[in-house]
């Protein structure tokens, strides 16, 4: 990778954290935007880690639960396209592992409020099965932590 490139790879990640603090301040609609005019940018083909990531930041920034498990369909779509490519970029595919469990996650969640629990439940499988990437850091604890409030809000269906 010349250093052109890595510095315009980091340029894509400040703008996506950018529009990630605009929607964890509540800017849903700013974030939207931004997300979308990235995804333009990038497009289906870009960096997989970029790809993922802004899809999935941007599955919640959506008001109809279609709208938000198709987001959340390509940020798995574009984790999925990990190949000896990508493997030859450890700092990525360790990047898009460690998201996995959060992706699942997100799908079972999309999948409950559509009342489809039985893909609901195929995907909180997923997520459980995915956590062993995750640290016992705050990341980690909380993916695990909604993972369990899933699964009982999952019974109670």
């Amino acid at each position: 990778m010349t250093e052109q490139q890595e510095t315009s790879d980091d340029a894509v990640m400040t703008r996506i954290g950018q529009a990630v603090m605009l929607l964890h301040g509540g800017d849903r609609e700013e974030a939207r935007n931004r997300f979308g005019a990235l995804w333009a940018e990038i497009g289906e083909t870009g960096d997989v880690l970029h790809r993922c990531t802004l899809a999935h930041y941007m599955a919640d920034t959506q008001d109809d639960p279609c709208d938000e498990l198709a987001w959340d369909l390509r940020a798995l779509a574009a984790a999925d396209t990990l190949d000896d490519v990508w493997t030859a970029r450890p700092e990525t595919t360790l990047g898009v592992r460690a998201l996995y469990p959060s992706l699942h996650l997100n799908l079972a969640a999309d999948y409950l409020k559509l009342r489809r629990p039985e893909a609901a439940r195929f995907h909180l499988d997923r997520a459980r099965g995915a956590t062993g990437v995750l640290g016992d850091d705050g990341y980690g604890t909380g993916v695990r932590a909604a993972i369990e409030r899933l699964e009982w809000r999952l019974r109670g269906e």
